[in-house]
């Protein structure tokens, strides 16, 4: 297995933007950020009894579609149990975006009334639990308060710095990198254990890490063989996490 550096010094990405090494390696081909979502602590007791009013929980199973990119907006998706992803397609091929967890919005993209539409689809990867709030209602809430409102910013705003670190890992680092990423992310920020069973198939798994899922599927033979993982069906468990945060640190 060959690591790559990407760099030696900066790497240059626009006008008064630079990264060194060091700021270069927080980028992550994962699609899960760090962010806790805490709006609803800001509502007044008022403001929880309207939103409950106003809002509905819907069981789904796994692979049912939450949402479909291009369908009409009426209402905003908050994930209180399971996950799901939310991605681009576009007949034939998907581009995952984004991994959600329990209690976090699936995206907020719909809260805009700019952009009636929904620009992505939404799927569960496992049995999930969704809150679907009237966006109307959402929105009311913003306008009546400014800390609900500030969280939701920051919410939008980790998502999109998430998803800029993807993009770029995905054009500047190698496949090996771009797969310890996304085994750090399960490990670390998913299930929060070195063991676990993966409730995605290897063509899901491709799709995180950009590749084909014969790639994939060699790539973490030639982890397993090497000592990195330990596989069994979908048994995953990371055995050598400083070499896998390495081979993902440097590309």
């Amino acid at each position: 297995m060959q690591i790559i550096k990407i760099a030696d010094s900066f790497v240059y990405l626009g006008s008064d933007i630079r990264l060194n090494m060091e700021e270069l390696t927080k980028f992550s081909a994962c699609t899960l950020s760090f962010h806790q979502c805490k709006c609803f602590e800001k509502l007044t007791p008022e403001q929880k009894k309207f939103l409950d009013a106003n809002s509905v929980k819907i069981k789904y199973r796994k692979g049912e579609i939450i949402c479909k990119q291009g369908g009409f907006v009426s209402h905003v998706i908050y994930l209180e149990k399971g996950l799901a992803k939310v991605f681009l397609e576009n007949g034939t091929n998907a581009l995952v975006l984004r991994i959600t967890p329990d209690h976090n919005f699936l995206g907020l993209s719909s809260v805009s009334e700019v952009h009636p539409y929904f620009p992505y689809s939404a799927m569960t990867y496992v049995d999930s639990e969704i809150r679907q709030i009237e966006v109307n209602a959402f929105r009311t809430l913003m306008e009546q308060n400014f800390e609900f409102t500030k969280e939701v910013i920051d919410i939008i705003n980790s998502n999109s710095l998430q998803i800029y670190g993807r993009f770029f890992c995905f054009t500047y680092k190698q496949a090996f990198g771009r797969l310890a990423d996304i085994l750090l992310c399960l490990a670390d920020r998913i299930f929060r254990a070195s063991e676990f069973d993966l409730p995605l198939s290897r063509k899901e798994l491709a799709e995180l890490a950009g590749m084909s899922s014969e790639t994939v599927i060699r790539m973490l033979k030639e982890f397993n063989d090497e000592g990195l993982i330990r596989m069994d069906g979908r048994f995953i468990e990371v055995i050598d996490y400083e070499r896998i945060k390495q081979i993902s640190e440097t590309g």
